[in-house]
């Protein structure tokens, strides 16, 4: 049965915060990691061991690591064009029709976020700045357990309004299969994206990072995954761009009297069934509500196919929180700092007005998570373990660079070297202020010579 605790017990628990990578860890995963690597290591510590070996044996550790960690390996990392077309066309028309609307209001959100160059000629020429996209970036797709069209569109979608030219895919291969799930590879030929990889966790990573021989490195790696990849793309930001730590994901939602017990419970269920490590968290002032959902979660899990990982999940990471009022529940969300905020209250509009951290808020029980999953039209690529608190989802912007344009002419020129001369000379840079000299004392023979 799913928890309650009151705040104080909740702060020392499930809303405690730790250093990223210092989280408990299940003792299934250490045991896994174990099992694998015949000795007791940590999950930061066993992927710096793949990631070491990706970087220093490029496709033959990619094989060998896609072999322990997936069960078996592709016949090649790279998914053949006609495989994807192919795919597209063997899914049902529901979920082609499905997969298109998600597309079209992904796209049609991102379009309305300005991407803008300018130039200005206020100050003594022209300044200003140029918008230029990356130039080739790698989406990891997670797909292990569950395949996840979503997360192709909800990451390819906003690279494509960006002008990102190479786009690529790396996705973990079914277990024991080293094939794609068709729905996967349909996702990526709806969307136009050609470059798609059988390949996921840690090892997937350091081969967008680093490259190997059949697999060219991108300039940055974006999307969500469970803690080793996190993990990987921790480690190997520096020497590849990474959009953020998207690890386990998590929820919280703040209800109150208002709100349905039975939705509340499978809003909190459909978190918890993507991960062992996923949180799912209701904040309410209400005991009523509090142990209706209680008796809901326990009926719904009854029938779930992904149980086990549910009970898990709500073991470790899950719970409710009886508050003294909304406005305790608000404030614990806020010091919190959520992936996800589900405000399942009267006046969700009145309440919003608070919410000062979380990726994003969910207003009221028709625009419940599940559509912000999949439909709903922002990306699901949001911030988690706390970095709501100063980081945010997934944006067009994190596609692109801004380059900064400086034009002066010479009357500036030679104006503005007066004062980076003195400003240099007070840093103690001498070599800096004599290249401001030099365009101050030669400027008439310069200009002689440019007027030729």
């Amino acid at each position: 049965m799913l928890k309650i605790l009151d705040p104080k017990t909740a702060q020392e628990t499930i809303l405690r915060r730790l250093p990223f990578g210092d989280e408990t860890v299940p003792a299934s995963v250490l045991d896994g990691i174990e099992a694998i690597f015949r000795e007791r290591l940590t999950p930061s510590e066993a992927v710096t061991r793949i990631l070491r070996d990706i970087r220093t044996q490029g496709d033959s550790a990619l094989r060998s690591w896609t072999e322990k960690l997936d069960g078996a390996t592709p016949d090649r990392f790279l998914v053949p064009s006609r495989d994807l077309q192919t795919a597209l066309d063997s899914i049902s028309s529901d979920e082609r029709a499905a997969l298109e609307l998600a597309a079209r209001r992904i796209q049609d959100f991102y379009t309305k976020q300005p991407l803008t160059s300018w130039l200005t000629q206020a100050m003594g020429g022209v300044l200003g700045q140029l918008i230029r996209p990356i130039q080739r970036v790698g989406l990891y797709i997670p797909g292990g357990t569950a395949p996840l069209p979503s997360s192709v569109l909800m990451s390819a979608v906003p690279a494509k309004v960006a002008g990102v030219k190479d786009i690529v895919l790396a996705v973990p291969p079914r277990h024991g299969m080293g094939t794609l799930a068709p729905i996967i590879l349909a996702a990526a030929a709806l969307v136009g994206v050609e470059e798609v990889y059988a390949m996921g966790g840690a090892q997937a990573i350091g081969a967008l990072a680093y490259g190997t021989e059949s697999i060219r490195a991108v300039d940055k790696i974006f999307g969500p995954g469970n803690l080793f990849v996190t993990l990987a793309k921790k480690q190997v930001f520096g020497d590849v761009g990474v959009d953020g730590l998207a690890g386990p994901t998590e929820t919280v939602v703040i209800a109150d009297d208002s709100a349905n017990p039975a939705w509340v419970a499978s809003d909190l269920l459909a978190q918890a069934e993507h991960d062992v490590l996923a949180s799912a968290i209701l904040l309410t002032p209400s005991r009523r509500l509090a142990e209706a959902v209680q008796v809901e979660v326990s009926k719904q899990m009854e029938t779930l196919p992904r149980a086990d990982i549910v009970a898990q999940s709500l073991q470790n990471r899950g719970g409710i929180v009886l508050t003294k009022d909304l406005d305790e529940a608000i404030a614990l969300s806020n010091a919190y700092g959520p992936e996800h905020l589900c405000l399942a209250v009267e006046d969700p509009w009145a309440w919003s007005e608070k919410v000062m951290s979380a990726g994003g808020i969910f207003m009221g029980e028709y625009s419940f998570e599940v559509l912000g999953d999949y439909v709903a039209g922002p990306s699901h690529v949001m911030p988690t373990g706390g970095t709501a608190r100063f980081a945010s989802p997934l944006t067009v912007w994190d596609f692109v660079r801004i380059i900064s344009l400086v034009g002066l002419n010479a009357a500036s020129g030679r104006e503005l070297s007066k004062t980076a001369a003195v400003l240099a000379r007070a840093e103690g840079l001498e070599a800096h202020a004599r290249s401001a000299d030099q365009r101050i004392v030669n400027s008439s023979v310069s200009d002689r010579i440019h007027h030729r």
